[in-house]
């Protein structure tokens, strides 16, 4: 006997067939103009500079100008805003950092929701921090540091680029980890934080690596270790902060391209594999592990798992240390 439901399926089969036809068809004719990408930090930072190469090698492959577009403020959030508020088209994209999962909780009147209001394309590299400290700190190695700061409490001071910058957040999270009580200096950007420290204002920061190769040169600075899971390729001697002592910490800056929630599945998987090809081509893995960064290039879902973890990792460290940006 015909199943009454039969008629329905059958057009139901239809309609995904139909359906998959024409996402594959928006496919390929994309773009067919110019795509924005609006990266929400002035021009000439981490995640400026590695949007522009990402924008340049996307404009390579489709064939259609990826236009950078800084929209800076609010520790990231008004540029993030526009994305999120944007049509659901492709043709408006986000290149962001660490800081786009710690922004909702830095602010009590958050703008966006960093999982509802996006899709994630792909985690494009990690930006690992080194662990520094100016030379007049009789400390060598991460145990000494902390020795030091816990016989000279609330003395040591540390240079932050800003409240809720990663640097900051790195530090917040080393000092719970190794119970001891460092004072955060906060400068306006990465720069003055600079000055902060080779003068000797403050004698420990969380450095990004492409920042702290000339100064551990010259022997103005010390590393001490490395802030990532695993040690920097770049730097193969210097140990990781979590086999030094503090067993499970892990803080790196971190780049990344999202699109607006709703933009069809089709764009984004598109987006996703050209974004993983070039960033795992032998010529963007020399590049980029010669400044001290590590290349990715991950999937939509596991760009996702990050960017959840982050939220609940972070959001602890915020509450513990009372960082607040409004």
């Amino acid at each position: 006997m015909k199943s009454l439901y039969q008629p329905f399926f059958v057009a139901l089969g239809g309609f995904a067939l139909l359906a998959a036809a024409c996402g594959q068809t928006l496919a390929q004719g994309y773009p067919t103009g110019p795509v924005r990408m609006i990266v929400p930090f002035p021009a000439g930072g981490g995640i400026d500079n590695m949007g522009r190469i990402v924008g340049q090698k996307l404009t390579d492959v489709l064939g259609k100008p990826i236009v950078i577009e800084n929209r800076g403020g609010a520790n990231g959030m008004i540029g993030s805003e526009i994305v999120a508020k944007s049509p659901k088209d492709g043709y408006t994209l986000l290149f962001n950092g660490a800081n786009f999962v710690t922004t909702p909780s830095l602010f009590s009147k958050a703008t966006y929701d960093p999982i509802r209001d996006f899709e994630p394309i792909s985690l494009v590299s990690l930006a690992p921090n080194i662990l520094v400290v100016h030379p007049s700190l009789p400390a060598r190695s991460v145990p000494e540091l902390i020795a030091v700061a816990r016989a000279r409490p609330g003395q040591v001071q540390y240079a932050g680029s800003g409240s809720g910058s990663t640097p900051h957040l790195a530090a917040e999270l080393f000092k719970t980890m190794a119970k001891v009580d460092m004072v955060h200096i906060p400068y306006r950007g990465s720069g003055p934080a600079m000055i902060g420290l080779l003068s000797g204002e403050a004698s420990v920061m969380f450095l990004p690596a492409i920042n702290a190769g000339p100064h551990l040169k010259s022997g103005r600075l010390r590393a001490l270790a490395v802030t990532s899971a695993a040690r920097l390729p770049a730097m193969p001697q210097l140990p990781t902060i979590a086999e030094s002592g503090l067993r499970g910490y892990e803080s790196s800056q971190w780049y990344g391209a999202l699109a607006p929630a709703g933009t069809p599945v089709e764009i984004l998987n598109l987006l996703n594999g050209h974004i993983v090809k070039f960033m795992q081509s032998p010529e963007m893995k020399q590049r980029l592990i010669a400044e001290g960064t590590v290349p990715v290039g991950s999937t939509r879902e596991q760009f996702a798992s990050h960017i959840k973890a982050e939220i609940v990792k972070w959001a602890k460290v915020i509450k513990q240390s009372g960082a607040r940006v409004d």
